[in-house]
């Protein structure tokens, strides 16, 4: 056995996804699901009345899992050829089973439909752990709805919206991201048994021409693996198409996950809200008092990785030449596992990084009281018209006012006194009372608490109903 710190690992594995994900792209679950193809094919070769016999089906059914490594990795280097490596120790394996193993197929049989099996777990997967993303999020909405906090476009003070609706967004991004891959999980083709180059020419051999029983197959192996159909029509392999479209997807949820991330990096930084920090996590080998938001930035830094991943897809299917060609191949092996390992390694640490934020309050309505006064000053200035003011006079008051109070905050670093100034203004004794119910900010607000309370009842709840036991899995590290 050798010693796995002498040879480069795959990070994503090595420290970043979870067990289950990268157990679904290991060696054994893809020969495995080879074999499955395998036994599959002979079953309904058999159903439809090949002279294949229940005892070959049923030993190729009971050695899915007997796998004999050094046998396939023994012919690999003699034949080079990894799929006709697997049906020889298959055939060991099932030496009743052999001669009928692969009847009438292509390697893509095995390695095109073997992958959309996969891609299709892994994306199920992946649809989970969304869901479970979702519901921290929604959590952490409702929890904090009635919290006023300064809002930011350009990160430059806003109106405010509340802590909770905030997190609304983040919630809403994923669940869009949750539907997408519902749906193309469900429409999702098998590539099916279509031999060769895509004309099914070996099996209507097989079946003496007759062409009814052609399709019949494919429908059989599409309906026994689970899936809805097959493509109408391939070339050797299934259109690569699909695997761009699924890079895309995976890259939306890269998309979302580091919106998020980036929003706490930018609060973290405020002091506002930050992601959970263990007791004794050490954020500088030479600062001893800080405080990084490394697994949002964790986050980001994978969902760079995982975003650029669709043109790599794009590339593929843009140079398959005719029917198909090799090219692809060993890119595919890399590209698409390790798009899914960025994807479910980034959803641990979404997962992990909201269900255990932390909120500060009192930071929050420090910042909100700096910036509020400027923006109640209409609210006032329409208080002070109806108590018989000259709307244009107390315009230009509150606007020299605001300037003063402007000067002061950033000239020389000290507390907004605007409302102290338009206290001892006499233009605005009259609405003077009005002044503190106006710097409560729940007022401005808006219906950001009633927008969270809607967004969890019509969207979220139904969610939860529909993934009752929504989780993460065991990532080696969060």
């Amino acid at each position: 056995m050798r010693d796995t710190h002498e040879f480069y690992d795959n990070p994503l594995v090595e420290r970043y996804a979870s067990r289950e994900m990268a157990r679904l792209f290991s060696p054994r679950k893809r020969i495995e699901t080879w074999r499955r193809l395998w036994t599959v094919l002979a079953e309904c070769e058999r159903e439809l009345g090949l002279p294949i016999s229940a005892r070959q089906v049923e030993e190729l059914r009971e050695n899915v899992g007997d796998i004999d490594w050094e046998a396939a990795e023994r012919r690999e280097r003699e034949v080079r050829h990894d799929v006709m490596a697997h049906v020889h120790a298959y055939g060991l394996a099932a030496p009743h089973a052999a001669p009928i193993i692969h009847l009438g197929a292509t390697s893509c049989y095995v390695t095109d439909n073997g992958d959309l099996v996969l891609f299709r777990e892994a994306l199920q997967m992946l649809a989970e752990k969304l869901a479970a993303v979702v519901f921290a999020l929604a959590d952490f909405a409702r929890e904090w709805k009635d919290l006023p906090t300064l809002a930011f476009t350009h990160f430059q003070p806003a109106q405010p919206t509340s802590v909770g609706k905030r997190a609304t967004l983040w919630a809403q991004d994923f669940l869009i991201d949750l539907r997408d891959v519902e749906a193309f999980v469900e429409a999702l083709p098998l590539r099916g048994a279509t031999g060769t180059t895509g004309t099914q020419a070996s099996f209507l051999a097989l079946f003496d021409g007759d062409h009814e029983k052609c399709d019949k197959l494919n429908r059989l192996i599409a309906k026994k693996l689970g899936f809805s159909g097959t493509l109408p029509v391939t070339g050797q392999t299934y259109t690569r198409k699909l695997d761009s479209m699924i890079l895309s997807r995976l890259a939306g949820i890269g998309e979302s996950a580091a919106k998020f991330a980036c929003d706490i990096r930018l609060l973290a930084h405020l002091k506002e809200v930050e992601e959970p920090f263990e007791k004794k996590q050490i954020g500088s080998s030479a600062m001893a008092y800080k405080r990084n938001p490394m697994r949002s930035e964790r986050i980001c830094s994978l969902a760079r990785f995982l975003v650029s991943m669709p043109v790599n897809g794009y590339m593929t299917q843009s140079t398959q030449w005719l029917e198909r060609t090799l090219d692809d191949s060993a890119d595919r092996r890399l590209s698409l596992p390790q798009a899914f390992l960025a994807a479910d390694a980034i959803l641990e640490l979404c997962h992990n990084v909201a269900s255990g934020l932390v909120v500060h309050p009192k930071v929050i309505a420090r910042r909100l009281a700096a910036e509020l006064p400027f923006m109640t000053t209409e609210d006032l200035l329409m208080a002070a018209v109806k108590a018989g003011g000259d709307r244009q006079e107390l315009h230009e008051r509150i606007r020299v006012h605001s300037r003063e109070a402007a000067d002061r905050v950033k000239g020389e670093g000290l507390d907004n006194d605007l409302m102290d100034r338009l206290r001892g203004d006499s233009a605005f004794a009259a609405v003077a009372d009005e002044i503190d119910r106006l710097l409560d900010a729940g007022r401005y607000v808006g219906r950001a608490p009633e927008q969270v309370e809607a967004f969890i009842e019509r969207e979220v709840d139904p969610l939860r109903e529909e993934y009752p036991d929504a989780a993460v899995g065991d990532a080696v590290r969060v």
